[in-house]
C-alpha cells in the first residue's frame, strides 16, 4: 500500500484522495428504545443492514479512486504499542465511569484484549456481563448484568463530526451532546500516535485541550472549507458563535484563511449542523434546503487591521447577504443554486433525510442518498452527476455522505 499524502483540505470539491470512514458496528447494537433518544438516534437501527449500505459507500469511493481508511483500523493500529494502549484506556476507564470498586477490574481487562477486541468495546461500550466478576460487586450488583460499564459512541460512523480538516490542520471538535464527547479523546489517539499522523507537523487549530470547552462547542457538520482563503462555519444547536470567533482568531493568526463565514441556523435537530441545510456541490455550486435563505443570517469575520490572533483579539464584522457572501467565499461571480425538492412539503421531507448532505468526489460529481430523488433529479438537471447509496438505515442518525465521510486530502483547485 502506498503512503498516504500529507493532509490537506482547501476546498469542498477538489478531487477526493483521502477520507477516513467508520463502518458501524457493535456500539448501534446497544441502542435500545429507553436509550436511543439518549444516544441522539430517532429510531432503533438494523445493524447488518447499515453496514450493507455503509460498504456499498465504501465501495463507490473506492471505485472513485478513494483511499478508504477505517477508524477503527487506524485505532487499532496505533493501540499496538502498550503504552498507548494504557494510556488511551486509562482514558475512559475511570472510577467517574466504572466505579472504585470495578475500574481495576474493567482496566484489566481491557488491557488483555487483543488491540481489534479492545477497539470494537472502545467504541461498541462494555456491559457488566462482559467483566468477568463484576456482578459480584456493589456497582455491577445493583445495575445488573445488562448495563453499560463504557458507553457506546454509535454516532462514530458519523466521521465528520470530531474531525474536520482546514488545509493542513485540524479541529478536534469538542462535541456538544454528552453523547458525543468521547469521540475526540478516541481521534486524538489516533492524530497524536499513528504513524500515518504522528510527527507530521499538522496543527489542530481547536479542540487540542482536555478541557470540555462549554459552551464554547464546535463540530465538523459546521465547518465548510469553501476555499483557501475562506472557511464557513455553521452557529447551530451544537456549535456556539463563541467557538466559530475563537477559531476564526486560530486561522488568521495562522494565515490558514482571509476570512470566516459564520451562519447563523435555526437551533433545531433538523438544522442541527451547516451541512444539513447546503453542501457544496461544483465549483459554482450548492445544493440547499430552500428555506434557508430566508431564515439563515450571514457574517463575515476578519481580522481588523494589526490585531489578528489570540494576543490582540481584534475582528471586524459585518453581515452579508448569504447567497452573495457564499458567492464571495467559492470566488466565483455567479452562483448557481440548486434548491431541494419541488415544493416546500417536498423540501421538508427530502431535507429531513439529508437531501443537502452530498459529498463531493471531485468538481461537479457527488454522492447522495438514493432516497432523495427529487433533489437528485435536480441536480442532475443542473449538471451535477450525482452517485446514489442505499439509505434505508443509515438516515436514522440524521445524517448523509458527507456527515460519514472525514476527508484527508484533496487535491487542489486549479
Amino acid at each position: 500500500m502506498t503512503s498516504p499524502r500529507p493532509p490537506q483540505v482547501t476546498s469542498e470539491v477538489g478531487r477526493l484522495r483521502d477520507v477516513i470512514l467508520h463502518r458501524p458496528g457493535l456500539e448501534l447494537r446497544r441502542m435500545t428504545p429507553a436509550n436511543k433518544d439518549d444516544f441522539l438516534f430517532d429510531e432503533l437501527v438494523w445493524v447488518s443492514k447499515a453496514q450493507q449500505e455503509h460498504d456499498g459507500f465504501r465501495v463507490l469511493l473506492s471505485e472513485e479512486g478513494v483511499r478508504v481508511r477505517l477508524f477503527a483500523d487506524l485505532l487499532a493500529e496505533t493501540l499496538t504499542d502498550e503504552g498507548i494502549r494504557h494510556e488511551a484506556i486509562a482514558r475512559v476507564a475511570t472510577p467517574d465511569v466504572c466505579g472504585v470498586e470495578l475500574v481495576d477490574r474493567v482496566t484489566g481487562f481491557l488491557k488483555d484484549l487483543d488491540s481489534a477486541t479492545l477497539v470494537t468495546h472502545l467504541i461498541g461500550g462494555l456491559t457488566v456481563a462482559e467483566v468477568p466478576g463484576a456482578e459480584d460487586g456493589f456497582v455491577g450488583g445493583v445495575l445488573g448484568p445488562t448495563a453499560l460499564l463504557l458507553p457506546p459512541l454509535p454516532n462514530s460512523v458519523f466521521t465528520r463530526d470530531p474531525s474536520a480538516w482546514i488545509g493542513h490542520g485540524v479541529v478536534l471538535s469538542p462535541m456538544s451532546k454528552p453523547a458525543r464527547q468521547a469521540e475526540r479523546r478516541l481521534w486524538e489517539t489516533v492524530y497524536r500516535h499513528h504513524p500515518d499522523f504522528a510527527g507530521s507537523g499538522s496543527p489542530v487549530w481547536y479542540g487540542e485541550d482536555e478541557r470540555d470547552y462549554f459552551p464554547a462547542t464546535l463540530e465538523g457538520g459546521d465547518i465548510m472549507v469553501l476555499s483557501e482563503w475562506c472557511v464557513a462555519v455553521g452557529l447551530s444547536e451544537r456549535s456556539h458563535p463563541v467557538a466559530a470567533e475563537n477559531l476564526a482568531a486560530r486561522l488568521f493568526a495562522a494565515g490558514a484563511c482571509e476570512w470566516v463565514l459564520a451562519v447563523d441556523l435555526p437551533k433545531s435537530r433538523r438544522t442541527m449542523h451547516l451541512d444539513t441545510v447546503m453542501t457544496v456541490v461544483d465549483r459554482d455550486a450548492i445544493v440547499i434546503w430552500p428555506q434557508a435563505t430566508q431564515l439563515l443570517s450571514a457574517y463575515r469575520i476578519g481580522p481588523a487591521p494589526g490585531g489578528a490572533g489570540w494576543g490582540v483579539r481584534r475582528l471586524q464584522v459585518r453581515q452579508e447577504p448569504l447567497l452573495r457572501a457564499l458567492a464571495e467565499g467559492l470566488g466565483v461571480d455567479r452562483l448557481r443554486v440548486v434548491a431541494t425538492g419541488e415544493d416546500e412539503v417536498l423540501a421538508d421531507r427530502e431535507q429531513w433525510d439529508d437531501g443537502n448532505n452530498t459529498l463531493a468526489v471531485r468538481p461537479g460529481v457527488v454522492v447522495a442518498y438514493e432516497r432523495n430523488v427529487d433533489t437528485n433529479r435536480r441536480l442532475r438537471e443542473a449538471g451535477i452527476e450525482v452517485r446514489t447509496i442505499s439509505s434505508f438505515e443509515l438516515p436514522r442518525g440524521r445524517g448523509g455522505p458527507r456527515c460519514m465521510s472525514c476527508p484527508l486530502s484533496r487535491d487542489p483547485l486549479d
